[in-house]
């Protein structure tokens, strides 16, 4: 309940108080509410000594909450406010304001406050007076519920990004670009220095549509081929050739690409099956999550799976993830004869404990919900090294982990980013709904996926 004090009520020198500690969320959303996106604010490498202090008026909106919702409380109109900010409030600063009625006039039912914040050291960040019109009648209430305010950051894949920063840009095959997406989607990540593109296809359209939209492609190779799957050709007779390192799909679609990848005598393949992992940073969840396969293997057999568990482990491995916590998906958590899937997920399970599948803890089945949350599998008995922290999520077929993966990117507003493994170089794939932040991650993928090759490459040398 929420009940205020009248202008009769109020007593020269009465006071009220509240705390909050100043959280980075606080900055975010009183940046996002108020427009002021004054850096000092939100960024700690333009901060003085890099620590973000928070918004003056954020101190400012506590005085007006103590009068709005203590003393006087609901009914309270605001007349004027004087404030004088003394010392910033920085990032974990615990600040307390209070306010102390001064002078009442009778007349107007005005009450004038004198207004204090300070930190947790007692010192004082801000003071000033204010004007209010006191209630005269009695209110008690219900407190109103607010809605609850989720912060989405999207800068979950900003730590791939920066691993990159020490590595050279991976020479890559840019096959058949040939529309504004595809070829933005080049340009951008060369220019943050994580590939160096080859454009691979027909030349006119490709000059054209960077002369439409602004494209600057004059320091990039072109190899100039007359449809897509010449440019497929190419694009994959430039990997398995060495002269590139990577390969990026463009505007054509991904199975005249994936045709010649896998083609027998021509084609990029190794003695591992090809899979998609889908690398998402999804705001809602702590850490990254690997997705796969929700774009090549339709309806993966148990021999699939193997290696596609393998491929998504060395890839997590790649990406720092020291020892990867694989949920195998099904919809029950429980192995069940009738649904293939859970006796899929107890055989690798078993794989995994004799060496069959290595680097990671696997279990399963599990169901999504006992795979991402612990408190899930707790209410329902279920003990295990893999709930709550799953790194990567093994789906049923292509059909599941694509519904999975877009509700995460359309629902949750997570971004992610698209690779392809188990070929002899990586191989990006991009969609026209991508953002730049997804394809500059696809992008940071293969660099930190090549980066690992060669340095395996090294190591067989010597």
């Amino acid at each position: 309940m929420i009940e205020n004090i009248t202008f009769d009520e109020i007593q020269i020198g009465q006071q009220a108080s509240l705390s909050r500690r100043l959280t980075m969320s606080d900055i975010e959303l009183f940046a996002t509410v108020s427009g002021d996106l004054n850096p000092s604010h939100i960024d700690e490498s333009y901060a003085d000594d890099h620590k973000v202090v928070g918004h003056g008026m954020w101190s400012g909106s506590l005085i007006s909450a103590v009068l709005g919702t203590l003393l006087p409380g609901p009914g309270t109109v605001y007349v004027g406010q004087d404030l004088r900010f003394q010392r910033p409030v920085l990032l974990g600063d615990i600040v307390t304001v209070t306010v102390t009625a001064k002078s009442k006039d009778p007349e107007r039912k005005t009450v004038v406050f004198d207004c204090l914040a300070a930190n947790q050291d007692g010192k004082t960040v801000l003071s000033g007076v204010a004007e209010v019109i006191a209630p005269t009648e009695k209110v008690r209430r219900a407190v109103t519920e607010l809605p609850q305010v989720q912060v989405i950051r999207h800068d979950g894949h900003e730590l791939m990004l920066k691993k990159c920063e020490a590595l050279p840009p991976v020479p890559t095959a840019v096959v058949h670009p040939c529309d504004e997406s595809s070829l933005r989607g080049a340009v951008e990540a060369a220019e943050a220095n994580l590939i160096d593109p080859i454009l691979v296809g027909p030349e006119s359209k490709i000059r054209s549509v960077a002369e439409t939209f602004g494209l600057d492609i004059s320091r990039f190779r072109i190899i100039d081929v007359p449809h897509s799957h010449a440019s497929a050709e190419t694009g994959v007779r430039l990997a398995r050739t060495g002269e590139v390192e990577a390969v990026m799909k463009g505007s054509l679609h991904t199975d005249e690409l994936m045709g010649e990848v896998v083609r027998k005598e021509t084609g990029l393949r190794t003695g591992r099956r090809l899979s998609h992992v889908f690398v998402m940073n999804v705001p809602t969840y702590p850490r990254p999550l690997l997705i796969t396969d929700a774009a090549i293997n339709i309806y993966p057999t148990l021999e699939d799976k193997v290696h596609i568990v393998q491929n998504a482990i060395d890839l997590a491995k790649v990406l720092g993830v020291e020892v990867p916590r694989v949920a195998i998906l099904s919809a029950v958590e429980t192995v069940n004869p009738k649904i293939a899937s859970t006796l899929e997920a107890a055989a690798l399970c078993k794989m995994a404990d004799r060496g069959q599948i290595t680097g990671g803890i696997l279990d399963g089945p599990l169901a999504f919900d006992n795979a991402i949350s612990r408190e899930a599998a707790i209410t329902k008995g279920i003990t295990s090294d893999v709930s709550g922290k799953a790194d990567i999520l093994l789906v049923p077929d292509l059909e599941a982990g694509n519904m999975l993966a877009k509700q995460l990117s359309f629902l949750a507003h997570a971004d992610a980013a698209g690779i392809v493994l188990g070929a002899r170089v990586p191989i990006i794939l991009t969609s026209r709904a991508d953002n730049v932040r997804t394809r500059l991650a696809s992008c940071a993928v293969a660099v930190l996926s090549a980066a690992a090759r060669r340095r395996g490459a090294a190591s067989a040398a010597e």
